[in-house]
């Protein structure tokens, strides 16, 4: 998709730019907000949809210009002169989520709670908000977590929907002051309150450090063996670079 980059700004957006008042896409969806011409004939319409067309061997299935649509995740409609969104699921959306049994850390399901109660917030309305929100924890149950678990993040969650006015003072504070102590996270393991109590008792009298940072990150999984996306750069990249810059 990198060459269709090159293709829409050369093309698509230099021709059209007069229609298209928004323009954007993600890898292979893009959504715009299309100007109609005063006469509203449809001929800069099909013309519009030809050049999108007119690169390689993949068609673009091309949705025509209507005040309702789906993107991703999002549905959009345009109502008088304002935008109302709301959250889009497929039929056939499984809600894989974290199961209880996970050897996550407890802040990753936090997280997930979290972000999830801020991204509908974020795109419902304040009833749709509250259907979507009893649909996402039914899916939580149904992965086998407990009820008893979710109140209480999720009431922390909703205090930071709408934050106080309030200013907030940036810390002075230096690294140099904190110490940091990164764990990967197993479940038989040492846990935050347990580093953090042995920290105290023995540690703390003896330094000079304000506060201390217990820092936990995820084990490797099996799919960061088998599926790596990480590029590796070849070893002569910085002679490439001036080369190109050169010419």
């Amino acid at each position: 998709m990198l060459t269709f980059g090159q293709y829409e700004n050369a093309t698509i957006l230099n021709e059209f730019k007069s229609n298209l008042l928004y323009y954007r896409r993600y890898i292979d969806n893009v959504i715009d907000l299309w100007l109609p011409p005063e006469q509203h004939n449809t001929e800069h319409w099909n013309q519009f949809k030809e050049r999108l067309n007119g690169w390689g061997h993949l068609k673009w299935k091309i949705e025509d210009p209507s005040k309702q649509t789906v993107f991703l995740d999002l549905e959009l409609k345009i109502h008088n002169t304002s935008f109302i969104t709301k959250t889009y699921q497929k039929d056939m959306n499984l809600y894989l989520y974290i199961p209880p049994l996970s050897a996550h850390p407890s802040s990753c399901f936090k997280g997930l709670l979290t972000g999830k109660t801020h991204h509908y917030w974020l795109q419902e309305s304040p009833s749709d908000f509250q259907n979507i929100l009893c649909k996402f924890i039914e899916h939580l149950l149904q992965r086998g977590h407990d009820i008893s678990n979710i109140p209480a993040i999720m009431e922390q969650a909703a205090l930071t929907l709408v934050p106080p006015n309030r200013n907030i003072n940036k810390s002075t504070e230096n690294n140099e002051d904190v110490l940091y102590i990164h764990r990967t996270y197993h479940p038989n393991r040492l846990q935050r309150p347990e580093i953090r109590n042995l920290y105290q008792k023995i540690l703390e009298p003896y330094l000079e450090y304000n506060r201390m940072v217990i820092a936990i990150s995820r084990p490797t999984k099996l799919r960061d063996v088998l599926t790596r996306a990480k590029l590796t750069p070849p070893a002569n990249i910085s002679t490439l670079i001036e080369n190109l810059r050169a010419t």
